[in-house]
């Protein structure tokens, strides 16, 4: 067994090192209930095969340790050396194949469960969210605000909140399910969204956008338009780079195309049932739903509201709307 446990430490060694320089993607949640499974069938043959092994093992040796007393007592020696405690504790002993598999498993089914159905982390890769988000900000999603669901197939069994104008959340890429995004909801099922000349009208009305100081962007050395806009009473800053044209380049193929219509102004796009309109806050450097579409219910993850830690700037840390 140590053979096949030090074969399955490799594999998951090779795996982990694939995913950290991009051979392939990897799977976090498949990876823990994986690690779950294997470590719950190291944990139950401990429990039932190993440990009464070692045990009556540890037994035997008590048991051969007082008969070989008793003979020499038989015949008049009392004084025997040997260290019986020492041999039993070895005998007790858990070899590291499985302090290192079945003594994990608790560890690992409570960052599963928590993981799967509380609160996740994620770290904030590109600078689509700024300035609500910034690159390194390191986040927790509730994974129960938009109801709980099945850990790796990420089907909903119990409903709670339906997303909202204005809240940020974690979903995975429409093109891609294995990549995780994050993006501001803007448009909710029936919604008509129209982001032209760069201002956003929800259902014909205007959202409210109010001139803020530029903000300046130290990691690209650049100054944006910054402004105050207000989605269903939550207030938030979003950018604008007057040096990018309003029209949307580069638009992929994505279902419901049929209902957006590309101008040199912008687009306009009607939400079909069971589908968000998500866009980033900054919003001249954000690949969102103008360029791929919408977001189906299935493929959300859960509701970003807390920057537990951003490394370079430890200021940033509370919550955020």
């Amino acid at each position: 067994m140590s053979t096949i446990t030090g074969l399955l430490y490799g594999a998951l060694v090779i795996y982990l090192g694939g995913w950290y320089v991009g051979k392939w993607n990897g799977n976090f949640s498949l990876l823990l209930l994986i690690l779950s499974v294997v470590t719950l069938a190291y944990w139950l043959a401990e429990r039932f095969v190993y440990l009464p092994r070692r045990q009556q093992a540890a037994t035997a040796l008590e048991a051969s340790d007082a008969a070989r007393r008793v003979e020499l007592s038989k015949q008049g020696i009392s004084q025997v050396d040997g260290n019986i405690a020492e041999a039993k504790r070895k005998v007790l002993e858990q070899p590291w194949w499985l302090d290192w598999t079945a003594g994990l498993f608790p560890v690992i089914v409570v960052v599963f469960m928590l993981r799967s159905f509380l609160f996740e982390p994620f770290k904030i890769p590109s600078g689509s969210m700024i300035p609500t988000l910034l690159v390194g900000d390191l986040i927790l999603v509730n994974k129960f605000h938009y109801g709980i669901r099945l850990p790796v197939i990420n089907k909903k069994i119990l409903a709670n909140h339906e997303p909202q104008r204005g809240d940020v959340m974690v979903f995975r890429y429409p093109e891609n399910p294995s990549i995780d995004y994050i993006k501001r909801v803007v448009g909710v099922p029936g919604d008509k969204v129209a982001y032209l000349n760069k201002r956003l009208t929800i259902n014909g009305k205007p959202i409210e956008k109010n001139p803020l100081p530029e903000f300046y962007d130290a990691d690209s050395m650049h100054y944006s338009q910054q402004y105050a806009e207000r989605l269903d009473g939550v207030e938030h800053r979003i950018l604008n780079n007057k040096e990018r044209a309003p029209f949307v380049m580069g638009v992929h193929e994505f279902e419901y195309k049929d209902n957006c219509r590309y101008s040199l102004e912008g687009v306009e796009c009607t939400v079909p049932p069971g589908h968000y309109f998500m866009m980033g806050d900054n919003r001249d450097n954000s690949e969102d739903s103008r360029y791929w579409g919408f977001v189906p219910d299935e493929n959300i993850v859960g509701k970003a509201f807390f920057i537990w830690m951003n490394f370079s700037d430890p200021k940033r840390i509370g919550s955020f709307r």
